[in-house]
């Protein structure tokens, strides 16, 4: 018996960085991930990213810093035909969005920002993971497709 398990062994490309700064620094580059079905994921290789027309910051591509996070997209959807698109991401100026109704939640971008960025554990996604809103897609680049890879199970041992 197995059990699929998302991991990413890689090392990082020159000039990109993860999780390393609480926040996204303003115009710093970023490996960030995708998470979405095995067929879009083909669509997205073919025609690029394209904004989502709403979401919870609006339109734009939504991305996360944190591997795990991207994993769960898209929910409730079988883990088999799931996959994560890893990228490196030059966020431009970033507008941290860290309450639900805040004032530029859905507008962010019409004040001058090129990305929202929300929190971990700042109450707005369930997870308390963080989401990154990038507006303009060509910020985007696609490095390589994730796949979840089969772990044997270990059987439990008691004493």
């Amino acid at each position: 018996m197995s059990r699929l398990q998302w991991a990413e062994a890689d090392f990082d490309p020159p000039g990109a960085c993860r999780l390393l700064t609480p926040q996204p620094d303003d115009h710093q580059t970023y490996i960030m991930y995708h998470g979405t079905t095995q067929t879009s994921a083909q669509g997205i290789l073919a025609n690029g990213f394209r904004q989502s027309p709403d979401g919870m910051l609006g339109p734009g591509v939504y991305l996360s810093r944190d591997l795990e996070k991207a994993s769960r997209y898209p929910i409730n959807h079988p883990e088999l035909d799931k996959v994560v698109i890893k990228v490196k991401v030059n966020v431009g100026r970033v507008k941290a969005i860290n309450c639900q109704n805040h004032p530029l939640q859905k507008t962010w971008h019409y004040h001058g920002y090129d990305t929202a960025w929300v929190p971990p554990n700042c109450g707005m996604v369930k997870s308390g993971l963080e989401e990154n809103c990038v507006w303009d897609p060509s910020r985007i680049k696609i490095i390589r497709l994730i796949r979840p890879t089969a772990v044997p199970v270990q059987p439990a041992y008691y004493m």
